[in-house]
């Protein structure tokens, strides 16, 4: 990495100056099970092949967070001290701790262009596109179903899509200032939040054909737009005029981010969508969560919002994780025979158990243990998703409003540029996944945004009592079957990667 791209959030450099995402990686694992789980705290410190073996690391997480519900809290907040600590923020060639950069914005870097939307000023009811078609009332309750039945989605979000779809007023969003980090993602909320009054801060890279295309979204429905500009623009300036000067870049203008957001003189409800590709996914989740911490400091009343990943390690309730056991111990679908061989041959590698027991939580209730971490995604993605959870329970703790639902796996650009990973997709329903399309997914993550707003008796009001907050996690998960899967995913998607190449050979012969 040459010089002149060492700027904003970067790893520390290692005595032989090599800033290495591995070396952090290990470090803030084994700083956050230190005070609960000193073995596994070292087994982290000393893995030597991180790469291959990163998941068990994440599991045991995972697994001392459930043997006391304290003990999430305390891995929450020791793991976050952590990763602020393996990171320092670089301006003009000069190295700062990140919690002091924070503190000093550049002035007067960011200004403010606002667009209003020329739509039709009716809230529109929320629907869901789906195959093709756009589905409501009945139709899509139908649907709500037949995923739940399949086991696509669990219960409980079954019943927070019914109460949402029941509850027209709530979408009505002109009361809320909804901040995007990350404002273009493919399978974010914008398009939504546009037809629905909202008043929508957006935060994205500079880029004028982005921002061409976020204010087109904007100007279609009947949202107002707010975005960050290099120089100061004239209030009635067409789009074209200021697309060139918008946007922000989250690892080097932290600070300046946090401070505009600080500025704006009303309350905030923030949503972490920002993603890149390897080790600066992990910085840009650090950078978020910068920005986070600061504007919530400022303003507790701040609310948050994180998409959450079901390829992740999770703690889930005694039921589903019997549900989960039953068709390994019944070899669904493959069958008890063709399993036992395909697991000889591959050396136990394929098809193992996923679920395989119960956990005391030290609570008076058990917890099973899924597992959806696929190793093509990588410990930077596996780790940045923790960082996000860390900061949901920690918030939520501290008094407050947290969303954080999981997002079903979707086939989104970051998956069709891998080979694996979209084989497996296109497999998927071998083990009865469902992959989602990205309009789909950012219409349900939306109407979950607006519930976790609005209702007074759920996982996201800090005031609703949990067993465990591990139990704030997985309230609302749509994991598109890959949690009641049998076979542990990973050890499934190489069958699944193999069915979705042939059927990418036939649809292209």
């Amino acid at each position: 990495m040459s010089s002149s791209d060492l700027e904003g959030i970067q790893f520390l450099a290692g005595e032989d100056g090599d800033r290495s995402s591995t070396r952090a990686n290990k470090a803030i694992c084994s700083a956050a099970l230190a005070r609960v789980d000193p073995q596994a705290a070292r087994a982290a410190r000393d893995e030597v092949n991180w790469r291959k073996h990163y998941p068990r690391h994440i599991r045991a997480l995972t697994e001392a967070g459930i043997a006391r519900p304290e003990n999430a809290l305390t891995i929450a907040t020791d793991g976050l001290a952590a990763a602020w600590q393996q990171v320092e923020f670089i301006r003009d060639g000069v190295a700062y701790p990140l919690a002091e950069a924070m503190n000093c914005p550049r002035p007067e870097a960011l200004f403010s262009v606002e667009l209003r939307g020329q739509g039709p000023p009716d809230i529109e009811p929320w629907s869901l596109p789906y195959r093709g078609r756009q589905l409501q009332g009945e139709e899509l309750r139908a649907q709500i179903a037949r995923w739940e039945q399949a086991g696509v989605i669990e219960p409980g979000l079954a019943q927070t899509l019914h109460r949402v779809s029941a509850h027209p007023e709530w979408f009505d969003l002109s009361d809320r200032t909804l901040v995007l980090l990350g404002a273009g993602s493919e399978a974010g909320p914008l398009a939504a939040l546009a037809r629905w009054r909202a008043n929508i801060v957006a935060i994205d890279l500079p880029d004028a054909a982005r921002w061409e295309r976020i204010a087109s979204i904007v100007a279609a429905g009947n949202a107002r737009l707010i975005a960050p500009v290099r120089q100061p623009v004239a209030p009635d300036a067409p789009v074209e005029q200021w697309a060139g000067l918008a946007g922000a870049d989250l690892l080097t203008q932290t600070p300046e981010i946090a401070a505009w957001l600080r500025s704006l003189d009303t309350p905030l409800d923030i949503a972490a969508l920002a993603y890149l590709d390897g080790e600066r996914h992990l910085r840009v989740s650090l950078a978020m969560d910068a920005i986070i911490a600061s504007v919530s400091a400022a303003r507790p009343e701040t609310t948050l919002m994180y998409m959450a990943t079901p390829a992740d390690v999770f703690a889930v309730d005694e039921t589903l994780a019997r549900a989960t056991m039953q068709p390994a111990a019944q070899a669904r679908p493959l069958g008890s025979i063709a399993t036992g061989v395909l697991r000889g041959l591959s050396g136990g590698r394929l098809l193992q158990p996923h679920v395989r027991g119960l956990l005391d939580g030290g609570n008076g209730k058990r917890y099973g243990i899924v597992d959806g971490i696929f190793i093509e995604q990588g410990p930077n993605y596996a780790l940045a998703k923790r960082l996000q959870q860390w900061r949901a329970i920690t918030a939520r703790a501290a008094g407050q409003r947290v969303a954080i639902n999981v997002t079903p796996s979707t086939m989104t650009r970051s998956v069709i540029k891998n080979p694996a990973l979209k084989a497996g997709y296109d497999g998927a329903d071998l083990f009865g996944i469902e992959i989602f399309d990205p309009r789909t997914t950012s219409a349900l993550m939306a109407a979950l945004w607006v519930h976790d707003l609005r209702c007074r008796d759920c996982a996201a009001d800090p005031a609703y009592p949990l067993a465990s907050p591990l139990e704030l996690l997985t309230a609302g998960a749509n994991h598109g079957g890959l949690w009641r899967c049998g076979f542990l995913p990973r050890t499934a998607l190489p069958l699944a990667a193999l069915v979705g190449y042939v059927r990418g050979k036939v649809r292209r012969a």
